[in-house]
């Protein structure tokens, strides 16, 4: 995978907070992931992670701070506007619809019709089968067969190549491969590789530390809404991180005077 640390970051967040009501769930956050990079975001229960998410993907609108693509600040007010800007995100339960097959789920709410309003069943399929092809998902029989048929790792498959069918340019992955087998697991590993090789931005989250170090290249920590570090997967440990997740020190904890030690008044 390649980290152009030279480059503009694709997806940039500064200073983001976001509250509910008296929880502050984000606290001056900083994130950041380039095009070509799988970014992994982890951190216990509660640290903020499907927030931050949320906060990129439309459903949330921070309270302050920033949220920059290509250097340029914008505004996501909602899903549609995320997709615009070539974000797209696969939640943790996927969002497929087991009646329907591995087609009508790639195109569902976007389908293609003809000038007579039909569907255009053959340009649905070519281009499914073409994305398909492109992750190299070997595994699915037909792109005919209902979802139902389909084992985990199959419907994390669909769920990731629905996603960069529409021109994506970042995909953040919300626990792919929690509940999944060995086998199911080590499939979807390679499909995030594979996504990050052909140039899209990957934001990882998940708990499975080992996972994280089989694709991560960077990995950001965040404790009780806040930042604790950003390290580079080649230069850590699953060890340091662990001790970050369940006790690093993130600086000005909303309702904390001062979480640092190093900083307290002598």
């Amino acid at each position: 995978m390649t980290t152009a640390s030279d480059t503009t970051p694709l997806l940039e967040l500064h200073g983001i907070t976001k509250s509910f009501g008296s929880v502050q769930a984000l606290d001056d956050v900083e994130f950041e992931v380039r095009s070509g990079e799988v970014m992994a975001l982890v951190g216990d229960n509660g640290a903020g992670k499907s927030t931050l998410i949320k906060c990129v993907a439309g459903t949330h609108a921070p309270d302050g701070g920033e949220i920059l693509v290509d250097g340029e600040v914008v505004h996501i007010h909602g899903p549609k506007a995320a997709a615009k800007l070539g974000i797209e995100v696969v939640y943790q339960d996927l969002a497929l619809c087991d009646n329907l097959d591995v087609v009508q789920n790639m195109y569902l709410g976007r389908e293609s019709h003809d000038v007579f309003h039909r569907l255009n069943e053959p340009v649905m399929e070519a281009k499914t089968a073409e994305t398909m092809k492109s992750l190299a998902v070997t595994t699915i029989r037909s792109i005919r067969q209902p979802v139902a048929t389909l084992s985990g790792g199959q419907r994390q498959s669909v769920a990731v190549a629905r996603a960069v069918m529409w021109n994506s340019r970042l995909v953040i992955l919300d626990e792919p491969t929690a509940a999944l087998g060995v086998a199911q697991t080590q499939q979807v590993l390679e499909l995030v590789k594979r996504l990050a090789h052909q140039g899209l931005a990957v934001v990882l989250i998940s708990h499975n530390l080992h996972d994280i170090f089989e694709v991560a290249d960077r990995i950001t920590v965040l404790r009780l809404g806040r930042n604790v570090a950003v390290y580079d997967r080649y230069a850590t440990t699953q060890q340091e991180v662990v001790q970050a997740i369940t006790a690093g020190v993130p600086t000005k904890v909303a309702g904390i005077p001062s979480t640092n030690p190093d900083l307290e008044p002598a």
